[in-house]
């Protein structure tokens, strides 16, 4: 676009008198303090200042003084790919907002349309003849933003289906330069390959990603519904380069091989944003990568879709309603316990509470608690970031993990001192979890005065809904869940389809143990009671153990009994 392309008509003001947007005696007391003010100001800017007129007035007077459209911008406006034709850091400085391309010409948002310079750079980098509209600098940004978020998200976008894989055989003989290793990492096919497997395993809400080099292959597997199984097999010669494009986007020291590193990715997958921990650990054949997929949408849900029983679900509520002491969720790792304690703090959020939580990482942002994340390397543990924490006037406390002495007691302190603390540990089962109290030096008096609940979870595999067929186990497992049950019962399994990859399972529900210790419990857990005891004396109590629960979902068709002997601690 030439020089001559934009003329002005009419002057701005005279526009807005035409329009009878404004007066005379408004121009002029505007035109004065762009005098006063040195010109360093435009006159639309001054008028929006003083409130004589709106951001949209000025813009559609203005394109209306340069003979441009005026473009009130909407998401659906703008082409995500068109984007990217300019750097972004052109596009934030100047203000700038590529719309689409037609053949050789590509329309932009500006909202300064008499910017010469500017368009003709947008020319000259895009290699494109230019059509100029206005919009506001309010819409410009908003939109920007949609398209062009944090420096440090990739949006996952080029992705290529699994017959474009034979591509990927082209890189062969990858250099050791660094440099040049760089430079491969970011080509095409290993950039669309990285994207493609983690858009996939989004998509097939795998919960990590696993790169693994062999002495003369690679493989890739998934974890989904707590099992993994292979997803595909890159040629080996792209290892390198595939490891390096992720420390790239994990911003990790690619020249560094010998050594653990962990980092973090944030990336958009259909607009949604979706968390990576990377951790690559140097091996005998090379780098493995485990990336841990941390999807928002999942983690942030109430406590009715955890799959808690009637009982457990209305117990666990008013447990949650205590004004103080500790509740306690225990499982191995993977086992849904920060999902539950996140559906817990969602349900005690309000106005009225001051909800405080440490976390190592913060794995789920919510709105309207306030998060912290320790940092081990600066001395802001676990520990020292909690004793901060009470000087914050929290109601309820979320610990993310009680992992050594000086956690578990300063929470139990926090606990008497009319706080409610939430927290996770690594027990077997419910009762195990004050076992483990005592072991990291907590007194067992302070445990018995300051303990409200233990929740002990596992993790089942659903049976998949489309190739569902009921069938006869065992004789010795039908004794074995008619027994737990007590009753006869149905069996279901999943025949194994194409939607669930032949495994017969789509998706895992928990299942539950909720321990509320009464007054002669907790007069045994201060006598030093054995474990074993203390159980019976929570079951014959009416807590319901982990497999007895899960064989009340066996009954109900939602999971196999196969399962529940594989996760469930059988302890009677």
């Amino acid at each position: 676009m030439s020089k001559t392309a934009i003329q002005t008509r009419l002057p701005l003001g005279q526009v807005l008198l035409n329009r009878g947007v404004v007066t005379q005696a408004q121009i002029d007391k505007a035109l004065e303090q762009q005098k006063a003010v040195g010109h360093s100001k435009l006159l639309g800017e001054l008028l929006v200042e003083l409130e004589i007129c709106t951001d949209n007035q000025i813009c559609s007077a203005l394109a209306e003084a340069y003979d441009v459209p005026y473009a009130p911008l909407t998401p659906k406006l703008c082409d995500p790919a068109i984007v990217e034709l300019l750097p972004r850091d052109f596009l934030e400085e100047y203000v700038v907002l590529p719309l689409f391309k037609v053949h050789d010409t590509l329309t932009v948002a500006l909202s300064e349309p008499s910017n010469v310079f500017v368009i003709e750079e947008i020319q000259r980098l895009s290699d494109c003849h230019v059509q100029v509209v206005c919009a506001t600098a309010k819409d410009i940004h908003s939109t920007l933003q949609n398209y062009l978020p944090a420096a440090n998200v990739f949006v996952i976008d080029d992705i290529i289906d699994d017959a474009a894989l034979e591509d990927f055989a082209m890189i062969e003989n990858l250099p050791e330069d660094i440099t040049d290793l760089e430079e491969v990492a970011g080509q095409s096919p290993v950039v669309k390959l990285v994207n493609y497997l983690i858009y996939s395993a989004v998509q097939e809400n795998a919960s990590d990603i696993h790169i693994e080099p062999d002495e003369k292959k690679l493989r890739v597997r998934y974890r989904v519904d707590g099992q993994l199984y292979e997803k595909l097999r890159p040629p080996y010669q792209m290892h390198a380069a595939i490891v390096s494009r992720i420390k790239i986007m994990a911003e990790l020291d690619i020249a560094q091989r010998r050594l653990p590193q962990d980092g973090s990715i944030h990336v958009l997958v259909q607009s949604k944003p979706v968390d990576l921990r990377v951790s690559v650990m140097p091996g005998v054949y090379g780098e493995k990568v485990v990336i841990r997929v941390i999807d928002f949408r999942k983690m942030l849900t109430n406590l009715e879709s955890l799959g808690f029983s009637y009982e457990n679900l209305q117990m666990f509520k008013k447990v949650l309603n205590h004004p103080n002491g500790i509740v306690l969720v225990t499982g191995p790792t993977g086992s849904g316990k920060n999902t539950t304690l996140y559906a817990g703090l969602s349900e005690l959020n309000g106005e009225q509470v001051n909800i405080c939580t440490v976390e190592d990482p913060v794995e789920c942002n919510i709105h309207g608690i306030n998060q912290f994340e320790v940092h081990d390397m600066t001395g802001f543990s676990f520990s020292s970031a909690l004793r901060s924490l009470l000087r914050q006037d929290p109601d309820v406390i979320m610990v993310g993990e009680i992992r050594d002495r000086d956690t578990a007691n300063i929470a139990v302190q926090a606990a008497l001192t009319g706080h409610l603390v939430l927290s996770t540990l690594h027990t077997n089962d419910a009762p195990g979890a004050i076992t483990r109290l005592v072991d990291l030096g907590v007194p067992s008096y302070l445990v018995s005065a300051s303990l409200i609940a233990v929740l002990a979870q596992r993790l089942v595999r659903k049976v998949c809904p489309n190739c569902k067929e009921q069938y006869e186990p065992s004789r010795s497992i039908r004794r074995t869940a008619t027994q737990w049950a007590g009753q006869e019962i149905a069996f279901y399994r999943g025949l194994g389809c194409k939607k669930c990859r032949n495994s017969g399972y789509i998706g895992r529900i928990a299942i539950h143990e909720l321990f509320i210790p009464d007054d002669k419990v907790l007069d045994m857990i201060t006598q030093d009671v054995p474990l074993k005891q203390l159980r019976l004396t929570a079951v014959e109590n009416g807590m319901v153990p982990l497999h007895i629960d899960g064989i009340q979902k066996v009954k109900a068709g939602i999971t196999t009994i196969d399962e529940i002997l594989r996760v469930a601690n059988i302890m009677e």
